[in-house]
């Protein structure tokens, strides 16, 4: 089986070939645009429909294929086993509004590398773009929190690597506290795991600053500000075991 199209890039390593799959133009339009900043990816095509999108893999067998939920009234969610049947190399990111873990769970179960929500920042996208191209795993936090702890299904799946962030959900807490941002929670979580300001930035890739601005929310909401208050107010989220 031929393996997925690449080109020398200008720093002398094969280009990541990429297939767009989107049937929002302007969407695409902002993938194609953020894509093309970096010099590892190279767009080879784009599609609208499901249809067109296995006709793209199967024509330019990509090295990753980034693939909306639902294109033109139709699921692309049971046409992943055969996308991958088509080109066995092509690593599939799926970039869709859906935050249900549960089709997390079933992209993940049908052979899909990695799951971001669309409003994800536009370095998260290249960051998951990256790790699915080098063979890894990539699910937002959140959602990969969702799957870790939710009981698991017939198949028992195992919980995922968790890499990458960002959702607008909230996090519940005791009756008398203002609930969390799920962002606000990523951080928390983090913080009781004794992770630095500095640490916590990189791994959800935004400023110090933003993480510090981040905490200083949650002691406000909490009330709590020490490692073992917030080890304690994580675990009574279910953020930490």
């Amino acid at each position: 089986m031929d393996a997925p199209s690449s080109t020398p890039s200008r720093q002398g390593s094969p280009e990541v070939t990429v297939v767009l799959a989107d049937d929002h133009l302007v969407v695409r339009a902002g993938m194609r645009l953020l894509l093309a900043q970096d010099p590892a990816f190279r767009i080879v095509a784009e599609s609208a429909t499901v249809p067109d999108t296995l006709d793209a893999v199967r024509e330019h067998r990509p090295r990753v294929l980034v693939l909306d939920l639902t294109m033109a009234g139709q699921s692309s969610l049971p046409m992943i086993p055969a996308l991958l049947t088509a080109s066995p190399g092509t690593r599939i990111l799926v970039l869709t509004m859906q935050e249900d873990p549960a089709f997390t769970r079933e992209a993940l179960r049908t052979g899909a590398a990695g799951y971001l929500l669309k409003e994800a920042a536009a370095e998260e996208l290249l960051a998951a773009a990256h790790q699915v191209a080098d063979g890894a795993t990539y699910v937002q936090p959140v959602l990969g929190a969702r799957l870790a702890v939710e009981t698991p299904g017939p198949a028992h799946q195992e919980p995922v690597p968790v890499l990458g962030a960002r959702s607008a959900a909230v996090t519940p807490g005791p009756a008398d506290q203002e609930p969390l941002t799920v962002r606000e929670a990523e951080v928390l979580s983090l913080l009781a795991l004794g992770h630095t300001n500095q640490e916590i930035a990189q791994r959800l890739y935004v400023s110090v600053r933003t993480v510090e601005t981040h905490r200083s929310r949650i002691r406000d909401k909490l009330g709590k500000d020490t490692r073992a208050e917030l080890i304690a107010a994580a675990r009574e989220r279910g953020l930490v075991a």
